[in-house]
């Protein structure tokens, strides 16, 4: 989909604050409540916006203990890749898995209570997925940038 100027910045916005009402955004962009009504509507319909979600506050529900994870598979045979996939879904710790290329098959990012919830996980959870031959863990220090908006 072609988006013109208008779009992106309609998005942006969204992006910073999806609550914001159609006579806000009008009003910020210059253009009728119904003119943003429809762009919205649009972008929705063709599936640039994909949903709305509400943003947790890590430390206010003690999950700010974050971990990245990798892991390595003992093959790279597609029932293998498959299954783990579908195991990995069903981990409400992991917030993010990512196939990657490199040493290692998968890096998944988890968000747990501290150290002692995460050797809970791991050795209750991730170990007892099938067909991981090793996992590597680091640890967040700081967390220096955090952002899900994409500029256009």
């Amino acid at each position: 989909m072609q988006l013109d100027e208008i779009d992106k910045k309609l998005l942006i916005l969204l992006q910073e604050d999806a609550k914001q009402t159609t006579k806000e955004l009008s009003h910020k962009l210059g253009l009728s409540v119904t003119a943003i009504y429809e762009r919205v509507r649009k972008l929705e319909k063709t599936g640039v916006i994909s949903k709305y979600v509400a943003l947790l506050n890590k430390h206010k529900i003690a999950k700010d203990f974050m971990v990245l994870c990798h892991v390595k598979l003992v093959q790279h045979k597609k029932e293998y890749i498959q299954q783990f996939e579908r195991e990995v879904m069903d981990l409400q710790e992991v917030t993010e898995c990512f196939h990657v290329s490199g040493d290692y098959d998968y890096i998944l990012k988890i968000c747990v209570r501290d150290m002692e919830d995460y050797r809970h996980f791991m050795l209750s959870k991730l170990t007892s997925l099938q067909h991981i031959a090793s996992t590597h863990s680091s640890f967040m220090i700081a967390e220096v940038k955090n952002t899900l908006t994409m500029l256009m």
